[in-house]
């Protein structure tokens, strides 16, 4: 089944001989690199192998929050809310930005705690997060069936349009000068006295100084046909949407048995807060002791299958020429099938939930394949060992909300400019300087 209808990029025509930075991937981390870069006055060409957006970038929740991220990540998080607050503005377009606050509720007495431990994290920050009893939450939730303790409440989180955010947000960089390439897969690096000094597309060599790997669940690939190692892997997540609903919640919410946020067009988006797709292939082997910490820790969200993408991945090329067909041309867009058990699940537990819900039609699924590092934050980094190469990928689930921060992040370290955070707990190296890589839920 088709992804989200996106709203239009119109490529560019003319691949340039030069240019400063080549941007790899056209989803939100490329295009918010990309404006970034251009509207720094640098010259820069985003090549994307599909259509912008039409990945993971247009398939997620579409949530923009700060609650129950990882503890490494708030920072960053809190810059990219402020640059969500003036984005429509920033790009002439939709983003479909709102905010509408966030809901982590809590049937049992253990799992309120660990929201509240997570809370204490917010606390250097000044950011707002406010426990809720069962009793508070009928305001925010009218019509609720739920048996909850409590919540976490972080009303300074927010919601956007996936299939609108990425595309204006790119739009917005033609705009400042950027060229805009959709239909081009960049194949290979060209190395010229051991650092970076172009690429090959499939239309041909482009001169530059600089490269970000932005790709998703690609970069993985590119980055091993490049020599430099990227311990990543994809898991599946399933979303629905519904046709508008008069009434229901403003704030998104994730509860036990689904997660739900309402949408501009005034339906909801629908997905299991608790399950993700595993499916497996020839990296969960190669990568299995780097990500044993992860399965540990996520082991109960995760449901391992034997599928199809064992064949498609076993087949594909992991090392080729800048002259060969390269996998990125094979598949223009990752639109992997949503799985019908995680669909039931969800769909039924949001309707016993909100009784608003039970005439509502279901009008379209999905899903997407997620971008996952060893200790579930991204890689945000340039590569010691390939001079010119940046990568910008494995946001794990977390990439949409916090990618117009993580593109100005990749901006300054592009340019040598001061980081506007520390970069250091997302740089690369930290998978083979026998740093203790590991998840850490903050609680």
């Amino acid at each position: 089944m088709p992804g989200p209808t996106l709203d239009p990029v119109s490529s560019d025509l003319r691949l340039p001989a030069r240019t400063d930075v080549v941007v790899i991937g056209g989803g939100i981390i490329g295009a918010s690199t990309a404006l970034e870069l251009a509207e720094r006055g640098l010259s820069v060409l985003l090549c994307e192998k599909g259509q912008i957006g039409g990945e993971q970038s247009s398939r997620n929740w579409g949530w923009v929050r700060l609650s129950m991220r990882d503890p490494r990540e708030i920072p960053l998080m809190l810059e990219a809310i402020r640059l969500w607050e003036g984005l429509e503005d920033r790009t002439g377009r939709r983003t479909g930005y709102r905010k509408s606050g966030i809901l982590y509720t809590s049937s049992s007495a253990r799992s309120l705690g660990q929201r509240a431990r997570w809370a204490e994290n917010l606390a250097p920050y000044q950011a707002e997060a406010r426990m809720l009893p069962g009793a508070e939450l009928d305001a925010l939730l009218p019509g609720h069936r739920l048996d909850l303790k409590g919540a976490l409440y972080t009303p300074g989180d927010g919601r956007a349009e996936p299939q609108w955010a990425a595309p204006a947000i790119a739009g917005a960089a033609q705009d400042a000068g950027a060229v805009v390439m959709t239909g081009c897969a960049v194949r290979s690096l060209d190395m010229v006295a051991g650092q970076v000094a172009g690429v090959i597309t499939e239309r041909g060599r482009v001169a530059c100084d600089a490269v970000v790997l932005a790709g998703g669940a690609w970069s993985r690939l590119f980055a091993g046909n490049a020599g430099v190692y990227l311990p990543q892997l994809k898991v599946l997540n399933t979303v629905m949407r519904t046709a508008p609903v008069a009434e229901g919640p403003e704030t998104a919410l994730w509860t036990d048995g689904f997660a739900m946020r309402r949408r501009a067009d005034g339906g909801y988006t629908v997905a299991s807060g608790t399950e993700n797709t595993v499916d497996l292939v020839p990296d969960s082997f190669r990568l299995a002791r780097a990500f044993l910490p992860a399965l540990r820790h996520e082991w109960s969200s995760l449901r391992f299958r034997l599928s199809g993408r064992w064949g498609e991945e076993a087949g594909q090329a992991r090392h080729w020429r800048p002259d060969e067909i390269t996998p990125f041309e094979a598949c223009r867009i990752l639109d992997p099938d949503p799985s019908p058990r995680a669909l039931r699940a969800s769909w039924a537990a949001a309707r016993r939930a909100f009784p608003v819900l039970e005439g509502a039609e279901m009008v379209q699924s999905w899903a997407g394949l997620i971008d996952v590092t060893p200790d579930a934050i991204p890689v945000i980094s340039g590569v010691d060992s390939v001079p010119g190469l940046h990568v910008a990928t494995g946001f794990s689930g977390h990439g949409f909300g916090i990618g117009p921060a993580a593109g100005r992040l990749m901006a300054d370290l592009v340019t040598g400019a001061s980081p506007v955070v520390d970069p250091s707990a997302f740089r690369l190296s930290r998978f083979t300087d026998g740093s203790r890589v590991h998840p850490d839920p903050g609680y």
